[in-house]
């Protein structure tokens, strides 16, 4: 039997996962759902917090069939000691997969395996704070010194990857599924929009309030477009804050017709989708891109940037009108185009749904499966 691995997963317990947390759940779905015969798999996660409901945390997505392990100590506090080189994990795990490059050194024979989700600070040093710049950048030489091999999400990754100073032969791209959202809450949804004064069609966009995610230059191309549109459609923001400029959540719910839902929850977002007359995303740089494509699966429309390699990637003809991200003009006239030529719209919605029907959890998971097995 190949040795036992440690899925490295403090995400897991986080109030709002984020990306990388919709990563680990979605990865430990698709592994709870894989035929596994030879590996031993347990999950490393912060410690169970209590909530209203009572205790919650990463018991709750730990599917049966793997062991969930906690540790006394607080998160912060151990990936502190892991970037010191002062914890370690037991060498009874032949592989040691974390989730991010918040990972801990290994001792002989174990193995370290790195999930790197981009290199954005890089691309962008503007969009990230001087003191995330330091981290990530130590966060990435440690790993690679470390780790025995890397996962990425794309071609993309893959490359800059390389070009940090990772051989090709250790990089394995694995794209991210599209399977994990929540079952729809219509109700919710409803009772959202109706507070937010939305009655009718909607455009919508999900992400994280920050420089990173050009919402700026969105609700810029949004002015252009809305004149040209059939209705002034109001574009919906949805996410939580997130660092930088103090007024950007002001300046876009000052502009007319964008409305700030912020945070929602899964069953609701996965409504919004679902009602949305079109999806629109343009960020500078993304390392994958799961938003656009759980809103293909749902079934809308997708304007993306060009940036964006998850509904590109490995295509001729990607299931989505791709745009500049630094030029507003190229963005409006991508909004008008989802939202007025009803043949584009359909031929989207098609092609997007069958993108997002191939990209699963369980698919990413066998290939995890595979990778472990090759360092066994």
């Amino acid at each position: 039997m190949t040795r036992p691995v440690l899925v490295v997963a403090d995400q897991l317990g986080r109030r709002v996962p984020g990306g990388i947390g919709t990563y680990a759940i979605g990865l430990l779905q698709g592994l709870g759902a894989t035929k596994n015969d030879s590996l031993e798999i347990s999950v490393l996660a912060r410690r169970l917090r209590r909530t209203p409901a009572g205790w919650g945390g990463p018991d709750r997505v730990v599917p049966a069939g793997l062991a969930l392990r906690t540790s006394i100590i607080p998160p912060r506090v151990r990936t502190v000691a892991w970037d010191l080189g002062l914890l370690t994990v037991p060498t009874r795990y032949g592989i040691v997969h974390a989730v991010s490059t918040a990972a801990p050194p290994t001792r002989e024979p174990s193995a370290l395996v790195v999930t790197v989700h981009d290199l954005a600070w890089r691309r962008y040093p503007d969009t990230t704070t001087a003191r995330g710049r330091r981290w990530h950048e130590g966060a990435l030489q440690r790993a690679l010194r470390r780790a025995r091999a890397f996962v990425v999400p794309s071609q993309l990754v893959a490359g800059d990857l390389v070009a940090a100073g990772a051989s090709h032969e250790t990089v394995w791209v694995i794209p991210e599924g599209s399977d994990h959202l929540a079952s729809p809450d219509d109700e919710g949804a409803g009772q959202l929009l109706e507070r937010l004064g939305v009655d009718g069609p909607y455009l919508l966009s999900v992400s994280t309030l920050e420089p990173r995610k050009n919402l700026r230059r969105l609700a810029a191309a949004y002015a252009l477009a809305r004149p040209r549109l059939p209705e002034p459609w109001p574009l919906v923001v949805v996410g939580p804050g997130g660092w930088g400029d103090p007024r950007l959540g002001v300046d876009l719910a000052g502009s007319e017709g964008v409305v700030l839902a912020g945070a929602v929850p899964p069953g609701v977002l996965s409504s919004l989708y679902r009602g949305a007359r079109s999806f629109l995303y343009v960020p500078l740089t993304e390392g994958y891109g799961l938003p656009p494509l759980e809103a293909m699966r749902c079934g809308a429309p997708v304007v993306a940037s060009a940036a964006v390699p998850s509904v590109q990637e490995g295509r001729t003809d990607p299931p989505a009108i791709l745009v500049d991200p630094l030029d507003v003009a190229s963005i409006a006239d991508g909004i008008v185009c989802v939202s007025t030529d009803e043949n584009r719209r359909v031929s989207l919605v098609e092609r997007g749904q069958a993108l997002a029907a191939e990209r699963t959890w369980a698919a990413a998971a066998r290939c995890h499966l595979e990778l472990w097995k090759s360092l066994g």
